[in-house]
């Protein structure tokens, strides 16, 4: 399976991982790198647990232009 996830730096200087179509999955690390390499485990760990509570694996997403 294939997933768009975000990757941001925080407050604190750590990079988050999060991805929008497994709501609660996130995932952070010292790099960018580190965090990708944890958000893997993340992934299965979160669609283990959602299936195992009957819940959808995945959630719709889609991207929506916004003027600002």
């Amino acid at each position: 399976m294939k997933f768009l996830i975000t990757i941001f730096q925080d407050e604190d200087g750590m990079f988050i991982a999060e991805c929008p179509s497994i709501p609660g999955c996130v995932s952070q690390g010292q790099t960018e790198a580190e965090a990708e390499k944890h958000f893997h485990e993340a992934i299965n760990e979160c669609l283990e647990v959602r299936a195992e509570r009957g819940m959808p694996l995945t959630v719709p997403t889609r991207q929506i232009e916004v003027e600002v």
